[in-house]
């Protein structure tokens, strides 16, 4: 029997249950932070108070129930959505790069985004009306929803998708919206201008229960029934023919996914605006810890997701209060640095 020196051999990997135990209690560490933190200080009795439906004074009442619950479910529910997203189109596209953009959501629901607060102001009164201060998280939503539908269509011939074309299709549409964003960029004005910056880099400063309300009944199916996709994209692993030898349906594991993202990420991002790097490097981390079956890595991603984007949000409320950075940068600042590390460990094996 050959064996590898001990400095070779490979680290053993956590089990995979112990890591999703682990990933639950940071989940709820993070989420009690998080409800704590702030510019007006609630102490953890009035937490478990809340928690226990018990009476509160008024202002810590509005203080939890209205602003920071409502933000910490939206943080859940937006890095859950981000997360398992990246997942999937890594598994669908084998590419460790992959991430909810490839499918067109980030470029269509920029543009969307764009468009509504550019020219907003040109749709009938009743429509504006109707829709409130909820103009451009529709659009945002039918943006990411409608770039998608055209990607698929663009990529799939006589009832077989090339995810090859689909990779470069959104390629040449994200070019093609980020041309139109920059000719409504150079129509916007000064407030306009400070809009479409500020909704570029992410924030959950607007989360309510509206809008989780509108975001969960798109999202939580995906992260509930993504870990039936587990098996097709663990056979996608070894290539397309492989895979159908192994009697998985491909096709179908290709158009769930796709649809999947584009209804869970194209909701995330409409509510929270653009957001990075989450759907990338959480994936790869998980990778790391417990391994790539995608049994195990979909529902990972979902707690790892949001507790990395909950605790973001923490870091982007304190570091500048009473002010809040916009969370794209914290997710950018601490993403981007992981990512490279990632990189640089695994160059050998990406053929770097």
């Amino acid at each position: 029997m050959v064996t590898l020196p001990l400095e070779r051999r490979p680290a053993a990997r956590p089990d995979s249950t112990r890591v999703t135990l682990g990933l639950m209690a940071l989940v709820g560490a993070v989420a009690l932070l998080s409800l704590g933190i702030g510019a007006a200080g609630v102490s953890l009795g009035d937490i478990a108070a809340a928690l226990l439906g018990e009476g509160l004074d008024r202002r810590t009442a509005v203080i939890l129930y209205d602003i920071r619950l409502p933000r910490l479910g939206m943080g859940l529910l937006v890095g859950a959505a981000l997360a398992v997203s990246g997942a999937l189109m890594q598994g669908l596209f084998r590419n460790p790069l992959a991430d909810p953009g490839v499918v067109g959501v980030g470029a269509g629901a920029s543009l969307g985004a764009v468009l509504s607060i550019v020219l907003g102001g040109l749709l009938p009164a009743g429509l504006s009306a109707l829709l409130g201060g909820h103009l451009v998280t529709v659009a945002a939503f039918l943006g990411g929803w409608a770039a998608t539908l055209v990607l698929y269509r663009a990529a799939t011939s006589e009832g077989r998708t090339s995810v090859a074309t689909m990779l470069l299709a959104g390629i040449a549409l994200a070019a093609l919206a980020g041309a139109v964003t920059g000719v409504l960029i150079f129509m916007a004005d000064d407030k306009q201008l400070r809009d479409v910056t500020f909704w570029g880099m992410g924030s959950l400063a607007g989360a309510s229960w509206a809008k989780i309300a509108a975001a969960l009944p798109l999202i939580l199916p995906v992260l509930v029934l993504s870990p039936l996709l587990a098996r097709g994209l663990n056979a996608l692993a070894l290539g397309e023919a492989q895979a159908s030898h192994m009697g998985v349906n491909v096709e179908i594991v290709k158009r769930a996914a796709v649809l999947g993202v584009a209804a869970s990420a194209g909701a995330a991002v409409a509510i929270a605006g653009g957001i990075g790097f989450v759907g990338i490097v959480v994936p790869h981390l998980l990778r790391l810890l417990g391994g790539p079956d995608h049994r195990h890595l979909l529902p990972q991603a979902a707690l790892l997701g949001g507790a990395l984007l909950v605790g973001a949000d923490m870091i982007a409320r304190s570091l500048v209060a009473p002010a809040e950075l916009p969370i794209g940068i914290v997710t950018a600042c601490l993403g981007a640095p992981v990512f490279l590390w990632i990189l640089l460990r695994r160059r050998g094996g990406l053929g770097m």
